[in-house]
């Protein structure tokens, strides 16, 4: 199993200094939330981007790609009854697409609840069907693009009150199915899967075909091993369904500090794949 870390972990650390202590603490890859290099990736230079690249790569790590990719610059949505704001967000996304080949990343998380929350009305399946034609169509662009680059972008389902629209890892997949594009898959986030009931295992299994990513976290929002989540069984079952992936640590607490954080981690989910068997 390949392991990575998100960049947001490391708040207000450089990123020389994040990438030399993931890489000594034993990850092989690092995911970059765009916001924390820039409002805007478009204003990142192409030198500044190889820079940033190089240094990770010397480090030891791969960029393994993007999350958290419309939290700015701000006033983004992929939903908005405003059609510019709507053409702002599609022409971003397709941005971020060649930021993430510059970085050298295969992986965009599109996450981002308030950026996709569905539009006023009093119809509920109505407002669904707009919420997807809109999504599909800012997409679009994207898409095309990822192709071209080797991308595969990943919708990511968020539990409720967190977001209001794709849910759910089956409502996630009936997009990816209605939308038919060769790389738009979705992702297995542990904290969010964790809300929908179902043993996680069975989960994975179900929706395996359609797994890009795999995001690391405890149901209480905190890393692997931090909470009740066991993760013997989500390592294992991974490795039964031949995911070939990263695993990377997401959280949302970032309580007691981050190196401790990501090393203990990184510990417990070794110590469950060796138990995986």
């Amino acid at each position: 199993m390949r392991y990575a870390i998100c960049n947001e972990t490391f708040q207000n650390w450089d990123w020389a200094d994040t990438c030399h202590t993931v890489a000594e603490l034993g990850y092989d890859g690092i995911e970059i939330a765009p916001f924390t290099l820039a409002e805007d990736a478009r204003t990142i230079s192409a030198h500044a981007r190889k820079v940033y690249s190089d240094t990770a790569r010397r480090a030891g790590l791969e960029v393994v790609g993007l999350h958290w990719l419309l939290v700015s610059p701000k006033g983004l949505s992929v939903t908005s009854d405003d059609e510019a704001v709507r053409a702002e967000t599609r022409d971003y996304l397709a941005a971020l697409v060649d930021f993430c080949a510059d970085m050298g990343g295969k992986v965009m998380v599109l996450g981002s609840p308030a950026q996709r929350r569905l539009p006023p009305g009093e119809n509920q399946e109505a407002r669904r069907a707009l919420a997807a034609d809109r999504l599909h169509a800012a997409l679009l662009p994207a898409l095309e693009r990822a192709e071209k680059q080797g991308i595969v972008l990943c919708l990511e389902p968020l539990p409720g009150p967190e977001a209001d629209f794709i849910l759910t890892l089956r409502e996630s997949v009936g997009l990816v199915k209605q939308f038919d594009h060769p790389v738009l898959r979705t992702i297995f986030d542990v904290k969010s899967a964790s809300s929908e009931g179902a043993p996680l295992p069975n989960l994975i299994r179900e929706f395996a075909p359609y797994l890009g990513h795999v995001h690391a976290n405890d149901a209480n929002r905190r890393g692997p091993g931090f909470g009740a989540v066991d993760f013997v069984p989500i390592l294992g079952t991974l490795q039964e369904v031949g995911y070939s992936g990263y695993v990377s640590v997401e959280v949302f607490d970032y309580t007691p500090d981050p190196v401790t954080i990501a090393r203990d981690s990184l510990a417990y989910m070794r110590r469950c794949e060796t138990a995986a068997g």
